[in-house]
């Protein structure tokens, strides 16, 4: 009876399931069904995303407000991003492959069997992946967040977009020491631009312009010490976040809040692409965007606007203009500023031209309060490298400048004197030709904590896009017909050379060049600068004038492909402390390294050089030096976008320019070298050089940043003594070295823990061609933390970020330590 109840039950269930889904079906679109049952928010092994699918394929979050898949940026060009789902524009929260869109035809995103979740362009060809490969993934989904996630079985995360952001922080999701937001390089383009929000050195948050010839901090506020801005640098966690009511609060004390606070509203932090920091809010009746908070309420206080010798002002809008006598260098990128259109020549006569109430940003040399006029004038008269010069009236601030960028206009009580040769007449650079600059939002009269802008509606204008991508097609074709009928002919290892390069490098600094161009550079690679167990470098002069050095590989065996791919991570690296690379040859059987030339040389020339007493490295320089070289070394450590060790750390590898500013070279290159011909990484044998390897390289420990926080200790005692390490150990079997190095190191921490005698001890460690004319406080902190990086446990070793905050922190010295520069 029981048994027949229950049947009875399921079937009059079962019979009102039926009639409620027939109701549905009669009353609902055939359009929303589909929407309906087409919606997934998970991708499971195998599973997979076409780009010929549309939206109506994408993943979608439970909630519905984040949309996952294929995003059009142009006529035939697609990224894979995550959008909001009712925004009128579907503004892109995150995107994978922002500088390499995929094709229209043929493209996918994949989940794999191996847990890697990976993009695919037309040609089979991988741009990018969230490297998971090998892990118990088993699940791709998109959560409500707006985070993407590649997770196991039991939902722990093991990649996510929130630790990759591209321009927009979201809400729940950190920024951290790790993490930066990079602009878009024009409005309705995906590509990096040239601004950046991160944590810097000291802890804080920053916006920084990083172009092609200048890279330089504009909020908060450069001028004023930290504690003027309301932040703290005395907290090295490096978090930040903004929480679903609108306020955002990081460990350096910044914050701020939406002038819309409270629950339920879709938000965005967005870079744009304009350099300005904006908090958005969604309005979800229409789908547009209101910037709810702004970091810079005038947008000319962005640095690099109008580019080098250009004005900003307000006319009302934001605009643009070059002073009279110069002219824009592309009237469509401001960015690129204007040039002279008569240069200046060293020793002719010149006159001073003004420029009332206008200033250009920084870049001052002699900066000197209390000065007249004319011998303000006269600092820049005698000075060839001096462009301008600025001047207060009524303060008596000087500000003579080599060079004029971030112009301002109007600065009531700055003046610039431009200067002018004699041959031209009657220049009056304070004409100012303003044009229109197009600007995200209304800029003009923003409050900082409280305003709220309405997003302009004019649709993104492709035109110029998809004439460029037009011609980059045709040059391509040009380019593979040519090269099938005088290269591929000829040399069928030259097939290997693929059309897709014009893609990957089409948008970098960082290229190919051809051997005969090189051999032409260097004089037929005539000019040694020197060698070394992985080739030979040369100087060489490109033919854009560019003074480079080129280093020619040996014993390189992997394949065409694998030493591109390599080097596309290093090409990508920018720091100040670390050599820049400017691009390679790979032309069978030559490889070669193009980088910049560095003026003076490696740190061993000047620092060993015995011989001379007279130029040897005075104390702030040799401080400098070892800072420097922990900011590029930490760069390389946990801020770069792939991790990178050095693996040979050592003097001969730190080169200096002509301010005496350290600059690391070889970075990525052991791991480069240790490939073999299948593009394996192979770590077998011992890398670096003797006096300056980790013992974890003779016990088969793990190679990890610890390696080079060794060598770091090493050097920082060269820099302190003057003297090679290996010099102050016995000669013999490598276990004897490091056996009498080890009781080096022993004997350093006695002398150090005996407090009577250390000032005295110190004077006799520290190189004597200093005549004692150095800080004994920083003298003993760095050799104290110079022997904690010697442990030969690597666990006890502090991080390159720990180095470089007790070495940063030692700047208190700095008023001390200039008077022995």
């Amino acid at each position: 009876m029981h048994l027949r109840a229950n049947a009875s039950t399921r079937s009059t269930m079962s019979l009102l399931t039926i009639l409620a889904s027939a109701f549905l079906l009669a009353t609902t679109s055939p359009s929303s069904v589909l929407s309906a049952s087409a919606r997934r928010s998970i991708l499971r092994s195998g599973d997979s995303i076409a780009v010929e699918d549309g939206p109506g394929h994408a993943l979608v979050s439970l909630s519905g407000n984040f949309s996952c898949g294929f995003h059009k940026v142009a006529t035939n060009a697609y990224t894979f991003a995550i959008w909001f789902t009712s925004s009128a524009d579907a503004t892109a929260a995150w995107t994978a492959n922002r500088d390499a869109p995929v094709n229209g035809r043929g493209s996918r995103a994949e989940f794999r069997k191996d847990g890697s979740l990976v993009l695919q362009d037309f040609d089979g060809r991988v741009v990018w992946s969230t490297n998971t490969s090998g892990t118990q993934a088993d699940i791709v989904q998109l959560l409500d967040t707006g985070n993407l996630v590649v997770a196991n079985a039991s939902g722990c995360p093991l990649w996510q977009s929130f630790d990759w952001p591209t321009d927009t922080l979201l809400p729940e999701q950190p920024i951290t020491r790790y993490k930066r937001l990079v602009s878009a390089s024009a409005r309705g383009l995906p590509y990096s631009g040239y601004y950046n929000f991160y944590f810097d050195s000291d802890n804080l948050l920053n916006l920084m312009y990083d172009g092609p010839e200048i890279s330089s901090n504009y909020w908060p506020d450069p001028f004023n010490k930290w504690w003027e801005n309301n932040r703290t640098a005395y907290n090295s966690s490096r978090y930040g976040s903004l929480d679903k009511y609108g306020g955002f609060m990081a460990s350096d004390h910044m914050q701020f809040n939406a002038s819309d606070m409270g629950e339920g509203v879709m938000r965005r932090l967005t870079l744009d692409y304009d350099g300005n920091l904006r908090l958005y809010s969604l309005d979800a009746t229409d789908g547009s965007w209101h910037a709810t908070w702004v970091a810079l309420p005038r947008q000319c206080d962005v640095h690099g606007v109008c580019g080098r010798y250009g004005v900003c002002a307000y006319r009302p809008g934001l605009a643009c203009s070059c002073p009279e006598g110069f002219v824009a260098s592309d009237a469509s990128d401001w960015s690129k500023g204007c040039r002279r259109q008569i240069d200046v020549r060293c020793g002719e006569a010149v006159y001073f031209a003004e420029m009332p109430q206008v200033d250009f940003w920084g870049f001052d040399f002699n900066y000197t309060p209390g000065l007249t006029f004319e011998t303000c004038r006269q600092i820049c008269l005698d000075d060839c490298n001096c462009e301008a010069f600025g001047y207060k009236k009524g303060t008596g601030k000087c500000y003579p400048k080599i060079s004029l960028w971030n112009g301002r206009a109007p600065d009531t009580l700055q003046s610039i004197y431009l200067k002018v040769p004699s041959r031209v007449k009657n220049l009056n650079p304070s004409v100012l030709d303003f044009h229109g600059h197009a600007c995200a939002v209304q800029e003009q009269n923003t409050n900082v904590s409280s305003s709220y802008l309405h997003v302009s509606g004019n649709k993104i204008n492709f035109v110029y896009f998809y004439w460029f991508l037009a011609v980059v097609f045709v040059v391509e074709a040009i380019f593979i017909v040519v090269g099938y009928l005088f290269v591929f002919r000829a040399d069928p290892a030259a097939g290997r050379v693929r059309d897709e390069e014009g893609y990957a490098l089409l948008f970098s600094h960082f290229r190919r060049f051809t051997y005969d161009e090189l051999s032409n550079a260097t004089c037929k690679f005539r000019d040694e600068l020197g060698r070394g167990a992985s080739g030979a470098v040369y100087k060489g002069v490109l033919d854009d004038g560019r003074s480079v050095a080129v280093k020619r590989l040996e014993e390189l065996t992997q394949a065409d492909e694998v030493f591109r791919s390599e080097l596309s991570v290093i090409g990508r690296i920018n720091h100040m402390n670390l050599v820049r690379m400017w691009g390679f040859c790979s032309e069978h059987p030559h490889r070669l390294l193009v980088s910049e030339y560095v003026e003076n040389g490696s740190l061993d020339k000047v620092l060993f050089d015995t011989e001379s007493t007279e130029f040897a490295l005075k104390w702030y320089s040799r401080y400098k030096i070892a800072v420097g070289v922990a900011k590029g070394l930490a760069y390389l450590h946990h801020e770069c976008l792939e991790w990178i060790v050095h693996c040979d750390v050592k003097p001969e590898n730190i080169l200096l320019d002509a301010e005496l500013e350290p600059k690391i070279t070889d970075f990525g290159l052991v791991k480069l070298l240790s490939r073999d011909a299948c593009g394996r990484l192979v770590l077998s044998r011992v890398q670096g050089t003797r006096g300056y390897i980790a013992p974890e390289w003779a016990t088969s420990l793990p190679i990890t940043g610890k390696t080079d926080v060794y060598s770091f200790g090493v050097v920082l005692l060269e820099l302190l003594r003057g003297q090679r390490v290996c010099d102050w150990v016995v000669d013999g079997r490598e276990e004897e070295v490091r056996m009498d190095f080890q009781r080096l190191v022993a004997w350093l921490k006695e002398k150090m823990e005996c407090a009577e005698e250390q000032s005295s001890w110190l004077e006799e460690f520290v190189d004597a061609r200093l005549y004692g004319d150095f800080s004994h406080l920083q003298a003993a902190a760095m050799l104290e933390l110079a022997v904690s990086c010697l442990y030969d446990d690597p666990n006890r070793r502090p991080s390159m970020n720990a180095v470089l905050q007790k070495l940063l922190s030692l700047e208190v010295e700095d008023a001390v330590s200039m008077r022995y520069a």
